[in-house]
């Protein structure tokens, strides 16, 4: 049997993933386990328009399963007519998807009839297409299963508040959940008159409707919701569909570029648990002050660091969404030094690099010289850190992050949370170096790190292709896909 025989009788999935890293990364490591460990064929569907250099390169990367092929959906021809210069994120990604999505049944159809399509929340509308050509669709939930019950529970939240949620006077209770604080509420949702909040309705509203959820995480990480999901009888009378945790599905190798290899060198030099990694993931930005505060609170702790750094933002902290990556295509951040206090990069040169743009977070987390990772707590960098027993100091920016960074600290117990002036202001140089030294050098900080080394073997545990309960998880679907061939 030639190669192309051999692919072509292999039960076919299709993948799709909402623009942002966040959702291509765990999306494209769920389709190489498909492919390399359950024996699928996997046509990963490719939204070019508006991708950053680093989706770009993620996607051409060398040395993919040969059964996983990536397909780019034809670009939408008037996708800067409804663009505004303005526009937030989640907005511009649904408006994206909803023009893109238009040749969805053209591609599907030019394809072997996948026995599934997979896509993520923003991607609902893959809904109507594959029910015409009938294609079960399954999602998968790229946040963790705290704000997947939440999502499930906010149309009758929705229906039943009247006004804003963060005006409530307490929390909000999703059935057989930790109440979710009202300064905790993602964004999208704590404005009820602006699109974003509509177009997250939207899609949360269809969740009932799919076959099946994937969610990235696993049964020892969050109990609580994983229970409350699958027991509580507010989610069956949804219905909810059956969820399969299949996490952590996370990165396991990244290409190194010059300045990464630098990184590691340095970090080959440092005593065990010695250095913080500060990171604020593929989007997240920050104000001239907010980094002047960094600065020096970096200073005050005296500890060993890595700073990943972009240029400051005075507009969003969400900044560099749609930019993740632009060091890949030589388009790099200015030098540090131009807007960091004057003199800060040399003082500072033997105690921790300062590093533009971007460094080789797997492999930074692997090393044992690296302490605790200074994270936003978007759900992928907690995976990458939980999963490689590093703790956290948690400093949230946008999205659902500030309700990661509570479940963190106070349910998962891996993580110690800044403090900002006024709730939502500046962390103060003080305060910065306050948790950097507590972290490196503290007690609690030790604890901490038990905890993280604890959910490090667990991680493994549930990954493992023996009885381990993600392996099992996804292994369960894939059956019932091949049974469908």
């Amino acid at each position: 049997m030639s190669l192309a025989e051999s692919e072509s009788a292999k039960p076919h999935v299709a993948v799709l993933a909402s623009p942002g890293m966040g959702h291509i990364i765990p999306l494209f490591e769920f389709s190489k386990r498909l492919a390399a460990d359950h024996g699928f064929y996997v046509s990963f569907l490719n939204i070019a328009s508006e991708a950053s250099a680093a989706q770009t390169q993620l996607l051409r990367s060398p040395n993919l399963p040969p059964s996983l092929h990536v397909i780019d959906l034809p670009p939408a021809d008037v996708i800067s007519d409804v663009l505004l210069e303005d526009c937030p994120v989640l907005t511009r990604v649904c408006l994206i998807l909803q023009e893109n999505l238009r040749s969805l049944k053209s591609v599907l159809l030019s394809l072997r009839k996948p026995n599934a399509l997979v896509a993520d929340l923003f991607c609902t509308d893959t809904l109507d297409v594959c029910h015409e050509l009938s294609i079960p669709v399954y999602f998968f939930y790229t946040a963790s299963s705290a704000l997947f019950a939440f999502s499930l529970y906010l149309p009758t939240l929705d229906r039943e508040v009247d006004g804003e949620f963060v005006e409530l006077p307490e929390p909000v209770h999703v059935p057989g959940c930790s109440p979710i604080r009202i300064e905790d509420l993602i964004d999208q949702v704590r404005n009820r008159k602006i699109d974003e909040y509509k177009w997250f309705l939207y899609h949360c509203s269809r969740l009932h409707m799919a076959k099946g959820i994937f969610l990235n995480t696993w049964e020892d990480l969050e109990p609580v919701s994983l229970k409350a999901i699958r027991e509580n009888r507010f989610f069956h009378e949804i219905p909810t569909p059956p969820v399969h945790p299949v996490g952590p599905l996370i990165k396991e190798t990244e290409p190194l570029t010059e300045t990464g290899s630098e990184c590691l060198a340095w970090l080959e030099k440092q005593p065990k648990n010695s250095v913080v990694y500060i990171a604020l993931g593929s989007g997240g930005t920050l104000t001239a002050q907010q980094i002047t505060e960094v600065a020096w609170g970096l200073e005050l702790s005296k500890q060993r660091f890595i700073w990943v750094i972009r240029a400051p933002s005075g507009a969003t902290s969400s900044g560099a969404f749609f930019k993740a990556g632009g060091e890949v295509n030589n388009v790099s951040d200015p030098d540090p030094a131009s807007f960091l206090p004057e003199g800060f990069v040399e003082r500072t040169k033997e105690v921790g690099p300062v590093v533009p743009s971007w460094a080789p977070q797997i492999a930074v987390l692997r090393h044992e010289a690296t302490g605790a990772f200074w994270s936003h707590c978007g759900w992928n960098s907690t995976l990458e850190s939980v999963a490689h027993g590093v703790p956290m100091i948690a400093w949230p920016l946008y999205s659902e992050q500030r309700m990661n960074a509570t479940i963190l600290a106070e349910d998962v117990g891996v993580a110690v949370k800044v403090a900002e002036e006024g709730g939502r202001g500046t962390v103060t140089r003080e305060e910065i170096a306050r948790v950097v030294r507590v972290v490196i050098q503290g007690e609690e900080g030790k604890a901490l790190r038990r905890r993280a080394e604890e959910f490090k073997e667990s991680a493994a545990k549930a990954l493992n292709s023996h009885c381990g309960s993600s392996f099992e998880s996804l292994s369960c679907v894939a059956k019932e896909w091949k049974a469908l061939s």
